[in-house]
């Protein structure tokens, strides 16, 4: 598997090794063992499965009580995939990264706990598919606004993003409940 750092260090990019022949392909999307050789040995408790449409942009979500890993993958479509440092303590506090993920390019991104995470799909459609290394904790759950100025996140929309309720009412960056 090839790891990629990203400019906020902590969150890497994973590219794994596809066999592929006439037949179509295969890779190991995880394996426990080979995640822990390279320094990212978690526990995953919950898988999720997110099936959404073009300009659908859903984040910046975080879990404050009961904080989330996240590893992403894009089974069908394309997605552009932002993480956003909000550990007060961290030196990239604020600062964001962002891929694109496609089932073409079966690239993974490793969102580690402390992270506000979000993605808005860039195909027709996309399903997206991530590990989370803790549960779904609705009490816990905060969102950061999208299109907070601070953050300066240069979405790549082709028109209006599509966007929950909650999604609407997130917190700018400045008003956010954060991690130390």
């Amino acid at each position: 598997m090839k790891i990629t750092k990203t400019k906020i260090p902590d969150v890497v990019m994973l590219e794994p090794m596809v066999f592929g022949d006439e037949r179509g392909f295969f890779f190991e999307s995880y394996n426990r063992k080979s995640f822990e050789a390279i320094g990212l040995g978690r526990e995953f408790v919950q898988d999720n499965h997110s099936h959404s449409a073009r300009n659908v942009l859903r984040g910046l979500h975080y879990q404050l009580g009961q904080p989330q890993g996240k590893l992403i993958r894009v089974v069908a479509g394309a997605i552009w995939d932002v993480a956003v440092d909000i550990r007060r303590s961290s030196a990239t506090f604020g600062q964001w990264v962002a891929e694109e993920l496609t089932a073409e390019n079966k690239r993974m991104f490793w969102i580690p706990e402390g992270f506000a995470h979000g993605f808005v799909v860039t195909s027709d459609w996309a399903d997206v598919l991530y590990k989370a290394t803790d549960f779904y904790a609705p009490a816990s759950e905060r969102s950061l606004l999208w299109n907070d100025p601070q953050l300066g996140i240069g979405w790549p929309l082709s028109g209006e993003p599509i966007l929950s309720g909650k999604d609407r009412a997130g917190l700018p960056l400045s008003q956010a409940d954060v991690f130390e």
